[in-house]
């Protein structure tokens, strides 16, 4: 099994990315489509995970008034439990570090309660209580 992840520069990467999204948070959680894509597609850096070189994950991030915000993390239900998500995170994190617009800002996300272990496993940690964010539980969460 070989697992990539990779910062997306092609439209073709872009279309995977977002028929992920489209399969995890539209699909599978019922998500309102104009909900799930926004004004901020084009300002984030986006990345696609592959599993066995078919794209299986995706995520994004982008600066924002409160710091850098990490963003629509989805992996498609077959690949899940086989690290793709963790491999997503270290990777949208090391881009994170080495973007000058980024360094030293606070990093954050809107975990659902199903991940919070995931970014956990990272230093995220809760800040505030749950919140219901497009119907969904969720916490936000900040890098200690």
């Amino acid at each position: 099994m070989s697992l990539l992840v990779e910062r997306i520069t092609r439209d073709d990467q872009l279309k995977s990315a977002y028929w992920i999204r489209e399969q995890v948070f539209v699909l599978e959680q019922e998500v309102d489509p104009k909900a799930e894509y926004d004004e901020f597609e084009s300002q984030c850096a986006h990345f696609l995970a592959y599993l066995d070189d078919k794209p299986v994950g995706t995520a994004r991030w982008r600066v924002t008034p409160n710091g850098v915000k990490l963003e629509r993390f989805a992996v498609l239900e077959e690949a899940r439990g086989k690290g793709v998500g963790q491999a997503l995170v270290t990777a949208v994190l090391n881009d994170i570090e080495s973007n000058p617009k980024a360094i030293g800002k606070l990093k954050y996300l809107h975990s659902q309660l199903d991940a919070v272990p995931l970014y956990t496993k990272f230093g995220f940690e809760k800040a505030g209580d749950m919140f219901e964010e497009c119907n969904i539980l969720h916490y936000k969460m900040q890098l200690a």
